[in-house]
């Protein structure tokens, strides 16, 4: 028969494991769940399954939730980028990748206003390149929901951002 003590250290392992992966878990579903109610353009579904699928997200602040979404956003720029077929839409994408890249930086040093301009102009570039397909007479837009996506992440990077300053205002002046 196994000695007590040595059925406590994975126990204890199990439970600290489980107990702080729900608090990741929670953080996200609040997180999503605010950036939701406040911004028509982001769906919970969407927001929760994107930044779960993120590595380290379970166990990251909602500083380190903004800067998943903004990582999130590069990647699926880029992968538009390389999905694009329209001559603007390639531009558009190509000149989003270093304004992303932009937005990380200003986003680390905490400069929230120059972040949320970056990754605007990231959200116009989206809209911008799903319209290009509107106003050609028969085609169908093959970066539609690459183009939603983008539009997506950008709106809950902006949320998270204004989380995060709203947050540092309550503890600030709280």
């Amino acid at each position: 028969m196994k000695p007590l003590s040595s059925l406590f250290l994975p126990l204890s392992l199990f439970l600290s494991l489980f107990f702080h992966g729900s608090k990741g878990q929670n953080l996200i579903q609040n997180t999503c769940k605010s950036c939701s109610k406040d911004d028509p353009n982001i769906k919970y579904e969407f927001c929760t399954s994107s930044i779960q699928a993120a590595p380290a997200s379970q166990c990251a602040t909602l500083r380190g939730l903004g800067m998943i979404s903004i990582r999130l956003i590069r990647y699926n720029v880029t992968d538009t980028r390389c999905h694009s077929c329209l001559s603007d839409c390639l531009e558009l994408y190509s000149d989003a990748i270093p304004s992303i890249k932009l937005a990380m930086k200003s986003y680390n040093s905490k400069k929230y206003y120059d972040a949320n301009i970056q990754i605007s102009s990231v959200m116009d570039a989206a809209t911008t390149c799903e319209d290009g397909f509107k106003d050609k007479d028969g085609v169908v837009s093959p970066v539609t929901k690459l183009n939603e996506n983008t539009f997506q992440l950008s709106a809950m990077a902006l949320s998270l951002m204004n989380l995060i300053k709203n947050n540092n205002n309550t503890t600030t002046n709280g």
